[in-house]
């Protein structure tokens, strides 16, 4: 199967040459032909499964069909949990639809609000962060009154936010006749009450995560708490990569620990929660166009990390839950790509271990790696955040362990392409 087999407009089918898509991934052959037919969708799909042209391209066909307005008012309303994901959708619709002349706006907090007020009087295509977008209905600077596309991406990440009141309250200002379309990664008891609440009959879609397990493999390395940067570095030394991604607990750490690689030579940057817009942004283009090559983050700051260069993930500091441990771990092997999902661990993490474990059904391989000293003296500060955030202190861990070995280079390169509000050529 091709795109041609959906009968888009040549208009899209350029952007769809463009964007470089050959063959639709699984979930865009079993989304695109019901959305197509007006039928909402209730999606179980990750990031990094082809989901947002699962949505964008249908989306940009009705439009053309009913031959809209491409300035306004707004038809379309995306809604998302982060800003790096709204500007990345945003990026996307803008890429496929090049040739449709839909305007596209992005509209999140962090930053200025005139912009994105003016670009708003000219879109027909929203993707917003739910926060600053009802801040600007409340003060009647946006008109969604003609909006007949919704679309709640990553809906459980929404709510594990806290964005559900959010979303009912944009929800229940929206036209009720509508199409709409939500996206979860997963399908816990609250995203069920939000599909009864929302869609009309909806079809149900799923892409199979099967396959992005077993792209990635994974593999802990045992190592006393106040060793870790310096394997880190080891391990950053000796590995054959692309672009690798690291984890840390704390805002503080994820920033002084890209700073110091930053002073060893790597070419690192960093991301976190309280970080400006601007700055964000700057981070996240130059991870997809290769300025950077190491990226140090916080799990608030990760989600809508999508860059197809990423050939591994290292949690620096182990995460708090096995949930968080597969959304790390999900920033890699993407795209019918391998990615390798390696952690440093401690004593104190053995508990976490197991739990991860159990979840992914075996024994994860302990490595050590030669010519690494294990056995240095030193301590380890704890490392505290602004807001209170104390990172715990880690202890020595001996476990199984094997011969670090070489990890598989990444094969694409990402692009990026910026600006709150884009009109198509």
């Amino acid at each position: 199967m091709n795109f041609e087999t959906f009968a888009l407009d040549k208009r899209i089918m350029v952007g769809v040459s463009r964007a470089g898509y050959q063959v639709p991934t699984p979930i865009q052959i079993q989304a695109i032909p019901p959305l197509l037919e007006g039928r909402d969708i209730l999606g179980l799909a990750q990031t990094g499964t082809g989901k947002t042209a699962a949505f964008a391209l249908p989306i940009l066909q009705k439009l053309l069909a009913l031959d809209v307005a491409k300035q306004g008012p707004v038809r379309v309303l995306v809604l998302a949990p982060t800003r790096e994901l709204a500007v990345q959708i945003h990026e996307n619709f803008v890429e496929l639809g090049a040739e449709t002349g839909m305007r596209c706006a992005a509209v999140f907090g962090g930053v200025n609000q005139n912009p994105q007020v003016k670009s708003l009087s000219r879109a027909t295509i929203v993707t917003a962060c739910p926060g600053r977008l009802l801040d600007l209905m409340n003060q009647k600077l946006v008109d969604l009154s003609k909006v007949d596309t919704l679309v709640l991406d990553e809906a459980d990440r929404m709510l594990d936010m806290g964005f559900a009141p959010d979303i009912r309250r944009i929800v229940s200002r929206l036209p009720g006749k509508r199409q709409t379309m939500l996206f979860s990664a997963t399908m816990p008891y609250e995203i069920r009450k939000l599909t009864r609440e929302y869609l009309r009959d909806p079809v149900e879609v799923k892409a199979e995560v099967t396959d992005r397990k077993a792209s990635i493999s994974h593999a802990f390395y045992p190592v006393p708490g106040h060793l870790k940067a310096g394997l880190l570095e080891e391990l950053l030394r000796s590995t054959d990569h692309e672009t690798m991604l690291v984890f840390t607990r704390t805002k503080h750490r994820a920033k002084s620990l890209a700073r110091k690689l930053e002073g060893k030579g790597w070419a690192a940057t960093f991301l976190q929660g309280n970080m400006s817009q601007n700055r964000r942004q700057e981070a996240m283009v130059g991870l997809r166009t290769g300025k950077y090559t190491i990226m140090v983050a916080t799990d608030i700051a990760s989600r809508g990390i999508d860059c197809e260069r990423i050939s591994h993930v290292i949690n620096f500091d182990m995460p708090d839950t096995t949930e968080s441990y597969t959304h790390r771990i999900g920033r890699t092997g993407r795209a019918e790509r391998t990615g390798e999902a390696l952690s440093l661990v401690t004593r104190e993490d053995d508990e976490q271990v197991r739990a991860i474990e159990r979840k992914f059904g075996g024994k994860i391989e302990r490595r050590t790696l030669e010519g690494f000293d294990y056995a240095a003296p030193g301590s380890v500060e704890p490392e505290r955040d602004r807001d209170g955030d104390r990172s715990r202190q880690g202890r020595s861990f001996h476990g199984r362990s094997g011969t670090s070995r070489g990890m598989s280079q990444g094969q694409s390169r990402g692009r990026s392409r910026g600006g709150a509000e884009s009109r198509a050529r």
